[in-house]
């Protein structure tokens, strides 16, 4: 009996170490399955995250418009101002990693931090001046220069102003010019025996240097003239002033003409008053001129910058027209559009999109 009771044991044992073996063939197959399963499943994922990382990555340089980020450093004129707003907001709304904040220190201002390689775009509403291109030569900064739109200074008085019908260029400097007239009537003897009271952009101002060449022909600006960088504190200065007057970009007169008085200028071929017809023609003579932005040719290797100055190109002539200047020619934005090109470098373009 007891044979027959180890035999059975035996063979129950046989069986059952059977069993176990089959079990773990299968959990081994079924393992191995599994691990197959999830080798090639992670490989797919792994494909899949790498194709989806690709996808990322060509997303980010199809549209490195769309995911591209920076800052872009923005300075200069205040009668440029205006439309260089319109240009970083309408960009910064496209591309929303992207700062391109716009101050306002004036065009000689805005020179003095482009020489010290503060910023990558000084807006000018006049021409550079000899010695600041040389500084900039001295400390190694290569530029290039952008017509943005045309402008016509305003001369304006206030709204209740009733005996100025026009100014020539010759009154216009003697109300001006240091030692000239200090009353309405010393300009014209028929006109009020009132205290004039002038409003004018401040010396770091292109609007300043341009008046101060054109007008003034050099000459020294009434000492008694308020001065300032900001143009509404000129607009404010002639609202509360019955006897005041100022000058300057047309912009800021479009903008608040139900409240200030605009005055023709004779040039010697009768009183034109600026408008975007005179302004573009030239017949506002010899208050009209060019606005410009100078471009730091090295910050073009930054993505955001290079982007930047392509959008302000093709918007700038647009956006013009809607904050009060006059658009240039397309031939003016074709050749800005040939020096961003060069300045960029060959290929250049389209490496900041890869």
């Amino acid at each position: 009996m007891k044979k027959v009771w180890l035999f059975i044991a035996l063979a129950a044992i046989v069986a059952f170490a059977a069993a176990c073996g089959g079990g773990s063939s299968e959990e081994s197959e079924g393992s191995g399955n599994g691990e197959s399963t999830e080798e090639t499943s992670g490989g797919d994922g792994s494909s899949e995250e790498a194709s989806s990382g690709e996808g990322s990555s060509e997303g980010s340089s199809s549209g490195s418009g769309e995911e591209i980020s920076g800052e872009v450093a923005i300075d200069g004129s205040s009668t440029v101002f205006p439309i260089m707003e319109a240009v970083s907001e309408e960009y910064t709304t496209e591309h929303s990693n992207v700062q391109a904040p716009v101050g306002v220190s004036g065009s000689g201002g805005g020179f003095e931090k482009f020489i010290a390689g503060e910023t990558d775009l000084s807006n000018a509403s006049r021409e550079i001046a000899d010695e600041e291109a040389s500084a900039l030569e001295e400390n190694g900064i290569s530029y290039f220069e952008m017509t943005l739109a045309y402008d016509g200074i305003s001369v304006v008085v206030n709204q209740q102003n009733d005996f100025i019908d026009h100014l020539t260029v010759e009154e216009l400097k003697q109300i001006w010019v240091d030692g000239g007239a200090e009353t309405w009537s010393d300009v014209r003897s028929e006109w009020p025996d009132k205290q004039i009271q002038r409003f004018s952009p401040g010396t770091d101002s292109g609007t300043y240097d341009y008046f101060h060449e054109t007008i003034l022909e050099g000459d020294d600006i009434n000492r008694n003239a308020q001065l300032s960088e900001d143009d509404n504190v000129l607009v404010q200065g002639v609202q509360g002033s019955p006897n005041g007057i100022a000058y300057f970009g047309y912009a800021y007169y479009a903008e608040n003409q139900d409240s200030l008085k605009v005055v023709p200028i004779d040039n010697g071929d009768g009183p034109v008053e600026p408008s975007e017809e005179t302004i573009n023609d030239g017949s506002y003579a010899p208050l009209s001129r060019p606005l410009f932005t100078y471009v730091k040719e090295s910050s073009l290797q930054e993505p955001q910058v290079l982007d930047y100055v392509q959008f302000l190109n093709e918007n700038a002539g647009d956006l013009a027209l809607e904050v009060g200047y006059v658009n240039a020619s397309e031939e003016v934005y074709q050749e800005n559009a040939t020096k961003i090109e060069e300045a960029a470098g060959s290929g250049s373009g389209s490496g900041s999109g890869e």
